[in-house]
C-alpha cells in the first residue's frame, strides 16, 4: 500500500489509534520516549490512503515546586449578586496565568448545584463544566494559551441555585490530567448519548468503558459510580433491561462508598424505573420508597419530588388512582420548591391523565394546560409534545375532531424535533385512531403503521401494545377479523408484559368483540369476563364502560335480554358521567336492539334517534351508519317501508366510507328485503346478491375453519332470505330457471368449511410452514389429549376441579384453532388454494347424479322450508313447513327409535315416523312409487342430520292403499351428503389416486379399557372363548340377546367407565373369515390401541374397520372420537382416545372407514354447516366413504349387521350402500330386530359407487 501524508484536519472521518509507548526495544525506537498510535484497518478498497496525523492536547503537568494555589475563595450565591441572561446568579473572580500552564479550577458547595467557566482576557470561553463526577462540585483542568489575566464564572446549574461554595485555581498535578481525560470522554459520551441513535449509543458506551478505566486507576470511586451508572442508562436506552440493571446495581454500592446519598438515590430511583418501563410495578415501588428516605437525607427536594411523581405514576398505573393522586399532590410543591419547572408540569400531566382516566375530562384539561405553560417556560419541547397529545386526546373523545388534530399536529412537531420517538409515536398512534373514528380506515392505518416501528425502536412496550391493538380495531372494523385477532393477540402478550392492565383490559374486551362478531358467543364471553375485572381494577370508567356495553352485547346475542339491559344500563351511566359521546351513542343504540327484540319498538326508536346525534356530534361515522341502519330496520317492522328505504339509504354509503363491510351486507340485506316487500323483486334480488358476494369474501380472510364455521352460521339468514326469493321468483317466472339458482344458493349455504377441509386435504399445507409452527400444534394437541383424560376423569367429581379443567380445555382448544390459523395463513400450499365453489344444477345433474339415483336436498327456513327432488334430467322443488315444525317432528321421530320407554310403544312410534315421512317425503311421493329410482341421495338440513331416513316411512301417495308402511331402505339405498358439492371433491380426489390399496381389511377391535381387564398380565384368567359368527343363511340368523347381555358402545352418563365390548371381537372374527390371510390385518387386545390407528401401514388396506366404543362431544367437537386400549399389557396408562384432531393428521388410503361405534355420526350441528364430528375428519384424512351410527347401538345386533354387511360386500361383491342396504334389510326383517334402533343407525355418508 502506498500512504500520502496530509496535513492535520484534512479529513474528519479518520481513524485513530491510542497514545501508546514505542512497542520496540528502547534502542531500535526512532526517537528517545516516543510515543506511538498504531491502527489496525481492514482496507475495503485498493489505491492511495490518506494518513491524517495530529497532536492530542497535550496536558502538561506543572512542576512539583510550583504547586501553590493561584486563587482560593469562599463565597456564596444570594438575592442580589449579578445575573447571566437567562437569569441566573453568578460570581466571577480572576488570576494571573503563564502560556502553556495547565490548571485545574473547582468549586465545591453542599448546598446547590455548581457550574464553573473560564475566560480569557477578551471574554472569549475557554472552557465550562458543570459536574464533576457526577455531583454537585464542578472542575476543569485546561493549559492557559498566554500570560495574562483570566477570569472564572461560578453560577448554579438551577435556575434559582443559591447557597455557599469554595473555589480554588492550582497548578494541576499529573492525577488532574488523567482525570480530565476521563471527565472529556464522559463528556463527549453524553453528547453520543443525546444523539440516540444506534451507532452513537454504542460509542457513548465505549467512550464510557474508556473513562472507567481511567477513574478506576486513579481510585476515583465517584467518577467510576458515575460511569458504571451511566453506562447501565445507555443499556437502558438499548431497552437491554437486564443489562441496565446490572451496570445499575454495580454503581450502588460505589455511591454508598464514597457517601454521594444523592446519587445512591437517583440510581435506586432509576432501577425503579427501568422495572416500571418493563411492566414490573411493584418491583418499581420497593426501589421508589428506597430512594426517597435517602433524597430527603441529603436534601434533595428536587429528586424527592421525581421520585414521588414516579410513585404516583406507578399507583396510577396499578389503578391506585386515589394513592396516584396522593403522590402526586405531595411532588407538586417540593418541585416547586426546588425550582423544578419541567418536573411540576410533569406531575401537574400525570394528574391531568389521572383526572382523564378517571373520566374528569374538563379537570383533566385545566391540568394539562398548566402543564403546558410551564413546559414551554422550561424550554421543555418533549414535554410539551406529550402535554399537547393529552389535551388532543380529550378533544378527539368529546367529538371535537378537529381540535384534537390541531393538538396532534403540534405535538407531532415537538416530539420529532425533540428526537422523541416515543412521544413521536404515541402522536402518530392518536391521530391514526382520530382517522379511524372520522371513518378514513386507511388513513388510518397509515398513521398507525408509522407508529408501531417507533414503538419498537423505543423499546416502548405498552406503546408497541396499545399501537397494536389499534390497529386490530381497523380491521376489526373493516370487517378482517381474522388480521384483527392476530394483532390483538400480539398486544395482549405485550400489555401482560408492561403489566399495563388498562391496555390489556380494553385487548381482551376487542378480542371478545370479534369472537362475538364471528358468532362464538361463550368464547367472547369468556374473554369479557376477564376483561371487567382488569378495567375495574385499572379505575379507568370509560374502559370500563366499553367493556360493560360489550359483555350487554354478548348477552342479547345469548338470548339474555334482561342481563343485556342491566349491562347497558350500567354502561350508559358510566359514559354519561365520563362525557364521552361516541360511548354514549353506541350504548343508547345497543339498548335499542334489545329493546326491538323484546317487541317494544317505539321506545327502541326513541333510544335510536336519541343516539343519533350523538355519534355525529362524536364524529363516529360508523356508529351513525349503525343507528340509520337500526332506524331503517324499525321503520320496516312498523310497515313504512318508504321511511325504510330513507334510512337505510343514507347508512348504505357511510358504511362504504367508513369501509365496514360486514355492516355494508347487513344494510344491503335489509334494503333487499324492503323492496321485495314493495314488489320490486329483481331490484331486491341484486341487493342481496351484492349482500352475500360481501359475506362469502369476508369469510375467506379468516384462517380459522371453527370462526369461518361460527361466522357463517350467523349469516344464514340472509341465504334463508336469498332462498326464499328466487322461490318467488320462480313462482313468477317458472321458466327462467330461478329453481335451479335457488337450489344453488341452498349449496353455497352449506358445508362450506368441509369442501374447504377437503380441498386442503389435498394439499400439503404443513410444507413451507415454520418448524416451531408445526411444534407447536403438536404439543397443544398432546396437551388437549391429556387435559381431556383428566376431564373424562372428573365427570362425576369436584365441581371446581371439573370446572377448572373445562376451561383450561376450552382455552387449549382455542389456542389450537389459532395455531391451525397462522398455519394456513404461512403456508404457501394453502395460499395457492383456490376456493372450491359450490355446484349448480347443471354440474350436479352432470357430475354427480346417474339415471337411478335421485337428490332430495332440504333447506329449513323460519316460515317455510324447501325440498328440491333433482334427478339427472330434471328438477322440481317443494315447499315445506317452517322450521320450528320439521325439527319437532324429526326430534320426536328420533325420541321414539333411542328411548327405551318410547320405543317399545309400537304403534305409536309408526304413527310418529309416518307423520314424519308424510311432512318430508310426501310431497315428492308421486317420484317415489313409480319404481324409477333405487337410490336417494339426502342432503339434510338442521335436526334432519339426525334422524335415519331408511327407517322412515313410504309415503302414502307412494304406495298402494292397503299395503302395510314399509321402510324407505326396502325399495332404495339411502346416501347422506353433507351438500351435493362435497361428493364432487371426494370423487375427484379418489380419481387423482395413483394407485389402490393392496390389501383388503384391517380391523381394529375390543380394546382394553382398564387395568382390572382379565387380558392385563397378572390378573385371574376368566377368559371365554368366543366363537365367531359364521356368515349363516338368512333363515338360521337368530339374536343371541342372552350371551352377555345388551351392550351400549358408549358411555351413557358422565363418570361412568368404559365396558368391554364383546360383540366387538365376534364382529371381527366375523370378517377375517371373509379375507384370504395375506390381505387382512386384525388387531385386537393391547394391538387396538392408538398407536396402532396411526401406523402409516394401514393405508395399504381398502377398509378399515373400527369396532369400539364412539363419542360424540357435541360443544368441542375436536373431542369427538373413538376409544382404544387405555392400558397396556402391565395395566400401565396410556392414551387410548383416537380424537377428531388426530385424525385430520392422519393419512389413509382407504376407501370406506366402517366406525361399528356408537353415535359417531353426530356432533356439533351448525346452522350452515351442518353436523360437525367425525365423518369429516376421516374424509379429510382420505376416505371417500364412511359408514357411521347416529345413536348408542346394541353390541350384539351390531356385531350381526356388520357381519352381513362384510359379506355382501366382499363375497358377492356389492358395492358398499348396496351391502349396507341389504344388511339392514336382512336385519329388519327378522322379528326380534325389526324395531329401526337395531339396524337403522347405521348410514353410509360420502360415495356410493
Amino acid at each position: 500500500m502506498n500512504f500520502e501524508l496530509k496535513k492535520p484536519g484534512f479529513s474528519k472521518n479518520r481513524v485513530s489509534g491510542p497514545n501508546a509507548p514505542c512497542p520496540m526495544p528502547h534502542a531500535q525506537c526512532p526517537m528517545p520516549n516516543s510515543r506511538f498510535a498504531p491502527i489496525l484497518a481492514l482496507m475495503l478498497w485498493s489505491g492511495p490512503v490518506a494518513v491524517a496525523i495530529e497532536p492530542e492536547p497535550i496536558l502538561v503537568a506543572q512542576d512539583n515546586s510550583q504547586t501553590a494555589p493561584l486563587l482560593q475563595q469562599e463565597g456564596s450565591l444570594s438575592p442580589g449578586d449579578r445575573t447571566l441572561d437567562d437569569g441566573k446568579l453568578y460570581d466571577s473572580y480572576s488570576f494571573q496565568g503563564r502560556a502553556g500552564q495547565t490548571v485545574t479550577i473547582s468549586v465545591e458547595s453542599d448546598e446547590f448545584d455548581t457550574y464553573l467557566t473560564l475566560l480569557d482576557a477578551d471574554g472569549e470561553k475557554i472552557a465550562e463544566n458543570d459536574d464533576s463526577a457526577g455531583n454537585n462540585n464542578s472542575a476543569i483542568v485546561a493549559t492557559l494559551p498566554e500570560d495574562g489575566s483570566y477570569e472564572v464564572i461560578v453560577n448554579s446549574y438551577n435556575a434559582n441555585g443559591r447557597g455557599k461554595y469554595a473555589l480554588e485555581v492550582r497548578p494541576a498535578t499529573e492525577a488532574d490530567i488523567r482525570r480530565a481525560a476521563a471527565d472529556r470522554l464522559y463528556q463527549e459520551a453524553k453528547q453520543l448519548r443525546g444523539q440516540r441513535t444506534p451507532e452513537s449509543l454504542r460509542g457513548a458506551r465505549d467512550k464510557l468503558e474508556e473513562a472507567l478505566l481511567i477513574y478506576r486507576e486513579l481510585g476515583d470511586i465517584a467518577g467510576e459510580a458515575l460511569t458504571i451508572y451511566s453506562i447501565g442508562t445507555v443499556y437502558f436506552d438499548f431497552k437491554d433491561k437486564q443489562e441496565a440493571l446490572s451496570y445499575y446495581n454495580q454503581a450502588l454500592p460505589l455511591y454508598r462508598q464514597a457517601g454521594d446519598v444523592s446519587r445512591e438515590a437517583t440510581a435506586l430511583n432509576n432501577v425503579g424505573w427501568v422495572y416500571s418501563f418493563f411492566g414490573e410495578k411493584q418491583e418499581a415501588l420497593s426501589y421508589y420508597n428506597r430512594a426517597l428516605p435517602l433524597y430527603r437525607q441529603a436534601g434533595d427536594i428536587s429528586g424527592e419530588a421525581i421520585t414521588l411523581n414516579n410513585i404516583g405514576k406507578a399507583y396510577s398505573d396499578l389503578g391506585e388512582k386515589q394513592e396516584a393522586l396522593s403522590y402526586y399532590n405531595r411532588a407538586l410543591p417540593l418541585s416547586r420548591q426546588a425550582g423544578d419547572i419541567s418536573g411540576e408540569a410533569l406531575t401537574l400531566n400525570g394528574i391531568g391523565l389521572l383526572h382523564s382516566n378517571l373520566g374528569n375530562k374538563q379537570k383533566a384539561l385545566s391540568y394539562y394546560n398548566r402543564a403546558l405553560s410551564l413546559y414551554r417556560q422550561a424550554g421543555d419541547i418533549s414535554g410539551e409534545a406529550d402535554t399537547l397529545n393529552n389535551i388532543g386526546a380529550v378533544y378527539s373523545f368529546l367529538g371535537e375532531k378537529q381540535e384534537a388534530l390541531s393538538y396532534y399536529n403540534q405535538a407531532l412537531l415537538l416530539s420529532r424535533q425533540a428526537g422523541d420517538i416515543s412521544g413521536e409515536a404515541v402522536t402518530l398512534n392518536s391521530v391514526g385512531l382520530l382517522y379511524s373514528d372520522l371513518g378514513e380506515k386507511q388513513e388510518a392505518l397509515s398513521y398507525l403503521n408509522q407508529a408501531l416501528p417507533l414503538t419498537r425502536q423505543a423499546g416502548y412496550i405498552s406503546g408497541e401494545a396499545t399501537t397494536l391493538n389499534d390497529i386490530g380495531l381497523v380491521y376489526s372494523d373493516l370487517g378482517d377479523k381474522q388480521k384483527a385477532l392476530s394483532y390483538y393477540n400480539q398486544s395482549l402478550l405485550l400489555s401482560r408484559q408492561a403489566g399495563d392492565i388498562s391496555g390489556e383490559a380494553i385487548t381482551l374486551s376487542n378480542i371478545g368483540n370479534v369472537y362475538r362478531d364471528l358468532g362464538d358467543q361463550q368464547q367472547a364471553l369468556s374473554y369479557l369476563n376477564q376483561a371487567l375485572p382488569l378495567a375495574r381494577e385499572a379505575g379507568n370508567k370509560e374502559k370500563e364502560a366499553t367493556v360493560l356495553h360489550n359483555l350487554g352485547k354478548v348477552h342479547y346475542f345469548l338470548g339474555d335480554r334482561e342481563r343485556a339491559l342491566s349491562y347497558l344500563s350500567q354502561a350508559l351511566l358510566f359514559d354519561r358521567q365520563t362525557g364521552y359521546k361516541a360511548g354514549e351513542a353506541a350504548t343508547l343504540n345497543s339498548i335499542g336492539e334489545v329493546e326491538f327484540v323484546l317487541g317494544d319498538k317505539q321506545q327502541a326508536l326513541s333510544h335510536y334517534n336519541e343516539a343519533l346525534p350523538l355519534s355525529r356530534q362524536a364524529g363516529d361515522k360508523g356508529r351513525e351508519a349503525i343507528i340509520l341502519n337500526n332506524i331503517g330496520e324499525i321503520e320496516y317492522s312498523l310497515g313504512d317501508p318508504q321511511e325504510a328505504l330513507s334510512y337505510l339509504n343514507q347508512s348504505l354509503p357511510l358504511r362504504r366510507q367508513t369501509g365496514d363491510k360486514g355492516g355494508e351486507a347487513k344494510t344491503l340485506g335489509n334494503i333487499a328485503k324492503v323492496k321485495r316487500a314493495r314488489g320490486q323483486l329483481e331490484e331486491a334480488l341484486n341487493n342481496i346478491e351484492a349482500a352475500i358476494k360481501i359475506i362469502e369474501n369476508l369469510r375467506t380472510k379468516i384462517a380459522s375453519q371453527e370462526l369461518r364455521t361460527s361466522y357463517f352460521a350467523q349469516n344464514q339468514d340472509a341465504y334463508e332470505f336469498y332462498i326464499d326469493l328466487l322461490i318467488e321468483l320462480h313462482r313468477q317466472n317458472p321458466d327462467r330457471g330461478y329453481d335451479g339458482r335457488a337450489l344453488h344458493a341452498s349449496e353455497r349455504a352449506r358445508a362450506r368449511s368441509l369442501l374447504e377441509l377437503l380441498e386442503e386435504a389435498g394439499a400439503d399445507i404443513r410444507t413451507g410452514v415454520a418448524p416451531e409452527l408445526r411444534e407447536k400444534e403438536r404439543r397443544l394437541q398432546q396437551r388437549i389429549n391429556a387435559t381431556a383424560s383428566r376431564q373424562s376423569e372428573l365427570l362425576s367429581g369436584e365441581g371446581d376441579r371439573a370446572e377448572a379443567v373445562n376451561k383450561e380445555l376450552a382455552n387449549l382448544l382455542r389456542e389450537l384453532e389459532e395455531v391451525r390459523g397462522e398455519i394456513r395463513l404461512s403456508s404457501p400450499g394453502y395460499a395457492a388454494l383456490t376456493q372450491p365453489q359450490p355446484l349448480q344444477l347443471e354440474e350436479i345433474q352432470k357430475q354427480i347424479l346417474d339415471e337411478q339415483t335421485l337428490l332430495l336436498q332440504y333447506s329449513l327456513g323460519e316460515e317455510r322450508s324447501y325440498l328440491w327432488a333433482v334427478s339427472k334430467t330434471g328438477i322440481a322443488t317443494y315447499e315445506l313447513p317452517g322450521r320450528e315444525e320439521v325439527e319437532k317432528a324429526a326430534r320426536n321421530f328420533r325420541d321414539y327409535l333411542t328411548i327405551p320407554s318410547l320405543r317399545i310403544r309400537g304403534k305409536r312410534a309408526a304413527q310418529i315416523a309416518g307423520a314424519l315421512s308424510e311432512t318430508i317425503l310426501g310431497p315428492v311421493a308421486s317420484q317415489l312409487g313409480d319404481g324409477q329410482y333405487d337410490r336417494l341421495l339426502i342432503v339434510s338440513d338442521g335436526a334432519l342430520n339426525y334422524i335415519p331416513f331408511a327407517a322412515l316411512t313410504i309415503p302414502k301417495a307412494a304406495r298402494e292403499a292397503a299395503s302395510v308402511p314399509k321402510p324407505l331402505i326396502v325399495d332404495y339405498e339411502i346416501v347422506n351428503l353433507p351438500s351435493a358439492s362435497t361428493l364432487e371433491i371426494l370423487r375427484r380426489d379418489l380419481r387423482d389416486r395413483l394407485s389402490s390399496a393392496p390389501k383388503t381389511v384391517a380391523i381394529l377391535a375390543d380394546p382394553v379399557f382398564d387395568a382390572e381387564d382379565d387380558r392385563v398380565a397378572g390378573n385371574a384368567e376368566a377368559d371365554v372363548a368366543i366363537e365367531p359368527i359364521e356368515p349363516k343363511e338368512p333363515e338360521q340368523r337368530k339374536p343371541e340377546l342372552a350371551i352377555r347381555g345388551v351392550l351400549e358402545r358408549a358411555a351413557r352418563a358422565a363418570g361412568i367407565e368404559w365396558r368391554r365390548l364383546p360383540g366387538t371381537r365376534e364382529e371381527a372374527k366375523a370378517i377375517m373369515a371373509l379375507v384370504p390371510p395375506g390381505q387382512r390385518q386384525e388387531m385386537l387386545d393391547f394391538d387396538a390401541s392408538q398407536e396402532m390407528a396411526k401406523n402409516p401401514e394401514l393405508s395399504q388396506y381398502r377398509i378399515l374397520h373400527f369396532a369400539t366404543h364412539g363419542f360424540a362431544n357435541s360443544e368441542n367437537p375436536e373431542l369427538s372420537g373413538i376409544v382404544m386400549s387405555l392400558v397396556d399389557e402391565n395395566g400401565s396408562p396410556q392414551n387410548g382416545y383416537l380424537r377428531l384432531h388426530d385424525i385430520y393428521n392422519l393419512e389413509f388410503g382407504a376407501e370406506l372407514v366402517v366406525l361399528s361405534a356408537c353415535q359417531t355420526g353426530l356432533g356439533k350441528e351448525i346452522r350452515g354447516e351442518g353436523l360437525v364430528g367425525l365423518t369429516r375428519g376421516f374424509m379429510y384424512a382420505g376416505a371417500p366413504r364412511v359408514v357411521v351410527s347416529l345413536w348408542s347401538v346394541e353390541d350384539r345386533a351390531t356385531a350381526e349387521l356388520m357381519a352381513i354387511f362384510y359379506q355382501k360386500m366382499l363375497e358377492e361383491n356389492l358395492a358398499p350402500a348396496a351391502a349396507l342396504r341389504a344388511a339392514q334389510i336382512e336385519i329388519w326383517q327378522q322379528k326380534e330386530w325389526q324395531n329401526p334402533y337395531y339396524w337403522a343407525a347405521f348410514g353410509l355418508q360420502g360415495e356410493w359407487r
